[in-house]
């Protein structure tokens, strides 16, 4: 177990480094998901990680760590009600003004929400032939690993079910022998990139709709404020943000209005 002292240090780590707040009394938590690390490298403790972190300027240990100690659970069409939105309610809007889409999915994990959003785009494209802009969706996460696979459009049986209904993983995806990979026309509208929260986001450029969810209860309230007003930032008024169920924004930021429609809620760039 973690002494008092290596939790603290590694606490104040991941806190300058990506914003991450592990709170009191996670020891058990950094354990667990260090301990293949500790393997991998041959350290015999935390406090030996925590040592080769002050002195080595190697950034790949970093980025190992930052993989292990970031959460990536994720589903395709995750809660469902934004996707159904983009379809029923901002895509109609959007494409109106035949103007190019962009969309941010930020902290996108293994890749299943950019996946879905193009695969409600290829609906909605599909539906109506006669109303097509051109929509591109960057994808960006903190983790080198996460982005691998997320690239590499590869999903095994277990994680393919996770709320993909049986006639989309048959139209959006191709069998392989291991495992199921997503067809060219789905991941080609898709770009990856690493970016860090932290960091600015002004080279990214601007975006009409923006998903950044189930990502921030993750990170201290001067972090969300911040956060949210680099999001602001890079959206123009009118333009759409989605956040997580359970993540309430006016807390943080006046820059957005709540919209509340049957399908349920979505912020709008004010």
């Amino acid at each position: 177990m973690i002494d008092a002292q290596d939790y603290a240090e590694f606490s104040r780590f991941l806190a300058d480094c990506c914003g991450l707040v592990l709170g009191e009394n996670r020891q058990y938590l950094v354990s667990s998901r260090l301990s293949r690390l500790l393997d991998e490298f041959a350290f015999a403790k935390v406090e030996d990680l925590l040592r080769a972190l002050r002195r080595s300027a190697d950034p790949t240990l970093k980025s190992r760590v930052i993989d292990a100690m970031t959460t990536n659970e994720t589903s395709w069409f995750r809660d469902n009600y934004p996707f159904e939105m983009l379809r029923q309610i901002v895509f109609p809007e959007l494409a109106a003004k035949q103007k190019p889409i962009r969309i941010w999915s930020a902290a996108c994990s293994s890749g299943q929400e950019p996946y879905s959003i193009s695969m409600i785009v290829n609906e909605w494209e599909t539906s109506h032939p006669s109303k097509l802009v051109p929509v591109s969706i960057l994808a960006t996460d903190l983790s080198e690993g996460v982005l691998a696979q997320a690239r590499s459009g590869i999903y095994d049986g277990l994680s393919i079910v996770r709320g993909l209904s049986a006639e989309r993983r048959q139209r959006f995806f191709e069998t392989m022998p291991n495992g199921h990979r997503i067809k060219a026309d789905i991941q080609q509208r898709v770009r990856f990139q690493k970016l860090n929260l932290m960091d600015s986001y002004t080279a990214l450029g601007k975006f009409e709709i923006v998903f950044c969810r189930n990502v921030l209860i993750y990170f201290s309230t001067d972090t969300k404020r911040r956060i949210f007003d680099g999001i602001a930032r890079q959206m123009d008024p009118g333009g759409y943000l989605f956040v997580g169920a359970s993540e309430a924004v006016g807390s943080y930021t006046d820059a957005f209005e709540i919209l509340r429609t049957p399908q349920g809620s979505m912020l709008r760039r004010r």
